[in-house]
């Protein structure tokens, strides 16, 4: 698992592009039949991809957590991003069509993902946070989440956004989760540029066309908290 440290406001202005690629973009996550993680010093949030073609994957463990297993202190959100797949928590197995999002709660051992057809795989874009109650594990497909309209034609930036794990959602302990969609014509999503102090955020971009390109811009360099995964 990489593990990706904060940078005070001092040395995030002093960043060119490469060094702004290098800390807050994370590459190269999806590989068959792996699990890949990145541990983010970033409220502690791990952020991973899961892309099971022909075996199962079992959520591993790793030494940084200090951890009996993955979830013991921990809880995470998981969206399929790609074909049908199967989330099998202890003996109870869930199945995910694309965009359906699967909330486990803390303590939970064993944990596993696999496609149900490999040659359209699953794949399991997985959000993890530190938890300090265990809340019960739940499914919910996008029909189910709750959307909301913003942005406009005028400013191309005209999306929805369908929440899952939230206040009035998904219960969780602190996982915030959801999914955007943008309109056909619009291209902005992060309109206008802003700050989180509260929180960090983690974008996951998928389904992109080989030939287009994301401009993701995250307000001033010195209050960064975003990490951007493509």
């Amino acid at each position: 698992m990489e593990i990706r440290h904060t940078l005070s406001q001092k040395e995030t202005q002093s960043l060119d592009s490469q060094e702004l690629r290098d800390n807050f973009l994370i590459q190269n996550l999806s590989e068959i039949d792996q699990i890949n993680m990145v541990y983010s010093h970033y409220d502690r949030v791990v952020i991973g991809v899961a892309l099971p073609v022909s075996p199962s994957l079992a959520l591993p463990t790793y030494p940084n957590l200090k951890a009996d297993f993955f979830l013991q202190r921990r809880e995470m959100g998981i969206i399929n991003l790609g074909g049908k797949g199967t989330v099998v928590i202890e003996n109870e197995a869930f199945e995910l069509d694309k965009l359906d999002c699967l909330y486990v709660g803390r303590g939970v051992p064993n944990v596993s993902f696999k496609s149900q057809d490999g040659a359209e795989p699953a794949l399991f874009f997985l959000l993890s946070t530190p938890a300090h109650q265990s809340y019960p594990t739940r499914k919910m497909s996008k029909e189910e989440a709750s959307p909301t309209n913003l942005g406009c034609a005028e400013t191309a930036n005209q999306r929805t956004i369908y929440k899952y794990i939230h206040l009035g959602g998904i219960q969780s302990c602190q996982l915030v989760m959801g999914l955007t969609i943008l309109k056909s014509g619009s291209v902005w999503n992060t309109m206008p540029a802003h700050v989180h102090d509260r929180r960090m955020e983690v974008y996951f971009y998928f389904d992109l066309p080989a030939e287009h390109r994301v401009f993701h811009l995250m307000g001033q360099p010195q209050n960064t908290r975003h990490l951007v995964v493509g």
